[in-house]
Parts: C-alpha cells; sequence; structure tokens
C-alpha cells in the first residue's frame, strides 16, 4: 500500500475545505487506484467496504431497471465521489458504479472512515454535511432520469400501439 499525501487529496470537491488534520487522518486510509474502462466498482445489494474520490476518467452510476436492464443515472468525473451507501446502515450499495473510460481514484476504507467519524465529531460532521450534499444531488439526478425514462418507456409504448 503506498502512502497517500494528505494535499493529493484537495482535489477533489467532496473534501475541498476539510482541515489538514482531518485530510491527514483520511489519508491513513486511502490507496489510490487505476481502472480500466468497463471495472464494475459495485453493484447494487452488495456490501459497502469502499468509497472512491475521482482522479481522473469517468464513472457511470447505474440502476437495474426490470424487463430494461441497467440504466445510467448520472455520470461522475474529476473530484467527484463515488458511492454513498458506505456511510448509512445497512451500508448495502442502492446502485452500481462502472467505469466508462480508464479511471484513477482514491480509494477510502469505508469501515476506517466510519470510526474516525465516531472519534472525532468534527470530522463526522464535515462527512456527513458532505454526503447529505452529494445525497441530494444523486436523488434529483436519479429523479430527473426516471422521467425521461418513463417519457421514453411512454413513447415506446404509443408506437407499439400504432
Amino acid at each position: 500500500m503506498t502512502a497517500i499525501a494528505s494535499s493529493a487529496l484537495t482535489g477533489s470537491y467532496f473534501l475541498r475545505g476539510v482541515s489538514d488534520d482531518h485530510l491527514a487522518r483520511l489519508a491513513e486510509v486511502t490507496t489510490l487506484i487505476t481502472v480500466p474502462a468497463g471495472h464494475r466498482f459495485f453493484t447494487a445489494g452488495t456490501v459497502a467496504r469502499q468509497f472512491w474520490l475521482i482522479r481522473a476518467g469517468q464513472v457511470a452510476m447505474d440502476v437495474d431497471v426490470p424487463g430494461q436492464g441497467r440504466i445510467v443515472v448520472e455520470t461522475l468525473g474529476r473530484g467527484d465521489l463515488i458511492g454513498v451507501s458506505w456511510f448509512f446502515p445497512p451500508f448495502q450499495w442502492q446502485f452500481g458504479a462502472v467505469a466508462v473510460q480508464p479511471t484513477e481514484a482514491f480509494e477510502l476504507d469505508a469501515g476506517a472512515v466510519r470510526q474516525r467519524c465516531d472519534e472525532d465529531p468534527e470530522l463526522g460532521y464535515q462527512i456527513t454535511r458532505r454526503l447529505v450534499t452529494v445525497v441530494a444531488k444523486r436523488l434529483q439526478a436519479t429523479r430527473r432520469r426516471m422521467l425521461e425514462f418513463g417519457t421514453q418507456l411512454d413513447g415506446q409504448a404509443a408506437g407499439d400501439a400504432a
């Protein structure tokens, strides 16, 4: 495992403004990974043991729609956080995530980050505040995509009826 400098984490939108001390504590449980296009970070229903901060590349968040397969809800890029389910019991992914191009990301140990948040209430507050912002953004993106998808299905049904 290669040591990550805490200053390397400042490029993430998610961690922007976090104190140097807190960045150092997070860097202790962080590794840098590189994955090829097509690498699946996780699938809905599996246990959330890590989360990632994208350094380069793109990752699609997707959801399985019965009878339709996987649909992309949102595409994430440099500085974005991959995954929020690691923070909320039962620590099980609700979506899937796949690299759509070669991706470099910081991988953080979810259990170790949760432990650090429990030990340091200020760090816990900073992480929670940032996660709530991400969750709200993802909820809106999912809502928009589901509305678009519903419109597409309605259009297909109308075409089938004609």
